[in-house]
């Protein structure tokens, strides 16, 4: 290589060229004077015949010197220009190549003239089939039709155009989607010849930010869901402290009614009004995700299979195909609950089959991980699923979105409320799962909702007994900030025969428990209350006797806030409204057992 570099050194000179081709000069000169004149002697024939002969030569000896380093330097500046141009070439054809666009470049009627080889990796076929392939090809049918308009705009302008959702069809059949940038190539005349494209494909990303999106979406609707839901929990509360003032007047109205009283009727008819009132106000707290009650490991199979035997019987023109999994794994829930959830959504497929059609229960186990969860805000694990789909009328997709929320129904008046789903979806987050939805109109709907599944064994459904009031003699701490909650619960507390001592606040609670500790043998205490809240209270009254019992009462279910103060030692819990009985019942089962423990001591 060094040799050859020295060769083209010493040839490319332009001095070496000139005396080479003078000194060839000189030689023919000389060779012609010798058979001329062959009488002269070596040096005339070298030098001439005389002195005009002589500059004669070295004068075209010159000439042809600087004739001769012409030619050699232009022959030198054009070998430098071709292998400039060769090295730009190469240049610009490994950029394009190395570049992740695509590039071609194409006549007026958009034939390939040029291309790269990203563009074959893009489109999916080889060079020499794209070579001379027109454009509309291998572009959808709707993107020729765009593309058709954009061309003629960029040829009449002049200037560049670009395209955001350039589709095309690759050679095995799929789409891809581009991003395209196209300019308008001219000849030395100022005429166009043809286009260039530059092309990058962009599906990738487009499905990223479509997956983006959708998650935004899922995460911006829990958010709205976990919003209406404190305000639906904080009605149903309110509302549980309303119906708890009519239920409590109703029990002491009906005591004080003799037996054959006309008025006992209207007193019943009152309490099952309060009953259908506690079922709403249940079903906002289970959309508040504030709805469980007792939760034990259970065999959802059994739920299952209870729920949809009962609902096949009332509903024999739907037909019920049970496809349930026999190793299911347990789950810990509150039965009542999960058997809500069955029920509405039963009642939701029913109403989407008026003239009869099929309903699918299937369970299954899962394990589902972190990517899948997240957008539902639980956490990853051991799962059993339950799937429900019907053959029904299906949901517009217009309503899908909105399909959860609390009073939202399609239905006709007085077919529904609106609560159904919307409890379903509050029962199932508050026990860490989550519950979604598929439909199309037409083509019936699939419910699924997720269970995290549990490790114990499960418990066997009591059978729940009627309880009977019970009277006692004991002193009773009723804490409340409602006036109207003290009204009706010192009147229950006397029917029941305890001494009430009534406290409108956590303060007045505790500067009067300081006081007469020694005779208060049970605390009544309200959750929910301003100032000093019912878990402060809890925490200072235990400070003052660790041994002081304490019934929690709330408008809300025993969960959140309720739950974590029955743990640190609260001795049971009551939900508003409640009557007669179920008060009796509760203080019993208190003050008895503190008796038993009394009495072992």
């Amino acid at each position: 290589m060094d040799g050859r570099n020295s060769y083209d050194r010493i040839f490319n000179s332009i001095l070496i060229s000139g005396i080479t081709v003078s000194c060839f000069y000189w030689v023919c000169e000389s060779f012609m004077f010798f058979f001329l004149a062959p009488e002269a002697n070596f040096i005339q024939h070298l030098m001439g015949p005389d002195r005009f002969n002589t500059w004669t030569r070295v004068l075209v000896l010159c000439l042809f010197a600087i004739f001769g380093s012409h030619i050699q330097y232009t022959i030198n500046k054009e070998r430098e220009a071709d292998v400039a141009l060769r090295s730009s070439d190469e240049k610009y054809r490994s950029i394009l190549e190395s570049v992740e666009e695509g590039y071609f470049e194409t006549d007026l009627l958009g034939k390939i003239m040029f291309l790269n080889g990203p563009l074959c990796r893009i489109l999916g076929y080889d060079a020499d089939e794209l070579s001379g392939m027109a454009t509309q090809e291998f572009t959808t049918p709707e993107t020729a039709d765009t593309m058709e308009g954009i061309l003629d705009e960029v040829q009449r302008t002049g200037e560049a155009a670009s395209v955001s959702n350039y589709v095309v069809r690759q050679k095995d059949g799929g789409l891809r989607d581009l991003e395209l940038s196209i300019s308008l190539m001219k000849d030395g005349l100022e005429r166009p010849v043809g286009f260039r494209w530059v092309v990058r494909d962009v599906t990738e990303r487009r499905r990223a930010e479509e997956d983006r999106k959708k998650l935004e979406i899922q995460l911006q609707a829990a958010q709205k869901m976990e919003a209406i839901g404190t305000l639906a929990g904080g009605i149903a509360h309110d509302f549980n402290n309303i119906l708890m003032g009519i239920q409590g007047n109703a029990s002491l109205l009906e005591i004080r009614l003799e037996g054959g009283h006309p008025g006992r009727e209207k007193v019943k008819n009152i309490e099952k009004y309060v009953d259908s009132g506690t079922q709403l106000s249940r079903q906002l707290l289970g959309f508040a995700r504030r709805g469980k009650y007792n939760v034990k490991a259970s065999d959802l199979n059994d739920i299952i299979e209870k729920t949809a035997s009962m609902f096949a019987r009332t509903r024999k023109e739907i037909r019920v195909h049970r496809q349930l999994a026999l190793d299911l794994w347990t789950v810990e829930v509150d039965r009542g609950q999960i058997e809500q959830v069955l029920l509405n959504l039963y009642i939701n497929a029913w109403q989407a089959m008026p003239k009869g059609g099929d309903l699918y229960l299937i369970t299954e186990n899962l394990t589902l991980d972190e990517s899948y969860v997240q957008p539902y805000r639980v956490k990853p694990g051991r799962f059993v699923k339950v799937t429900l789909a019907d053959t029904g009328i299906g949901i517009d997709k217009r309503d899908l979105h909105r399909i959860f929320e609390p009073f939202f129904t399609t239905k006709a008046m007085g077919r529904g409320t609106g609560l159904g789903l919307a409890s379903a979806y509050g029962i199932i987050k508050s026990h860490g799962g989550h519950i979604n939805v598929y439909s199309e109109k037409g083509h019936g709907t699939t419910f699924n909702f997720y269970l995290p599944a549990s490790l114990r064994k499960a418990v066997e459904e009591a059978v729940p007994v009627a309880p009977a009031v019970r009277k006692g003699r004991e002193t009773v701490l009723l804490i409340d900030d409602e006036e109207m909650i003290i009204d009706v619960g010192c009147g229950l507390l006397k029917e029941l025969g305890y001494t009430v001592i009534p406290a409108r606040s956590g303060l007045e609670a505790l500067d009067i428990y300081r006081k007469r500790s020694r005779e208060i043998d049970l605390i009544v205490m309200d959750m929910i209350m301003p100032g000093m809240g019912g878990g402060e209270t809890f925490d200072r009254l235990k400070q003052i006797n660790p041994r002081a019992r304490v019934l929690l009462s709330s408008g809300y279910s025993i969960n959140g806030q309720a739950s974590q103060i029955m743990e640190r030692g609260c001795d049971g819990f009551i939900q508003k409204p409640f009557n007669l009985q179920q008060l009796s019942a509760k203080l019993r089962q208190i003050l008895d057992e503190k008796q038993l423990v009394a009495d072992s001591s």
